[in-house]
């Protein structure tokens, strides 16, 4: 699998949005709070980065730029468990805390999220 993140992975669609937040499913795993939703087509990831919680656009984007980093080079082993149960999925994965980590201790997150994410998939199976 190629450590890519394109187009087609990322949550655009205004509808699928609108009904992934009233439909889908929550989770917390600090520092992000996970809204997920199983559907039929790619699987899609949306990262949002709260201006109420950064202020200047530098600094969410800075967010951004690293979750998408850190989701980029873990998504390998999240899509082969999503073949392996035949499940393709949308999600939000909102950034709740103040301060802005490193990218190592956004890695270490992101392998925490992804396991507490599978496990809340198997669970509403």
């Amino acid at each position: 699998m190629s450590f890519t993140f394109s187009k087609d992975e990322r949550l655009c669609s205004r509808r699928l949005i609108d009904r992934l937040y009233s439909e889908g499913h929550r989770l917390m795993a600090f520092p992000y709070s996970v809204q997920w939703m199983k559907v039929d087509g790619p699987c899609q990831v949306m990262i949002v980065a709260p201006k109420r919680k950064f202020r200047h656009a530098v600094d969410r984007n800075r967010v951004r730029r690293l979750t998408r980093e850190c989701y980029r080079l873990r998504k390998d082993t999240f899509y082969a468990f999503l073949q392996e149960h035949g499940i393709s999925i949308v999600f939000s994965m909102v950034y709740i805390h103040n301060e802005i980590l490193t990218c190592e201790q956004l890695g270490q997150k992101m392998d925490r999220l992804l396991s507490v994410l599978e496990k809340d998939i198997l669970q509403q199976q």
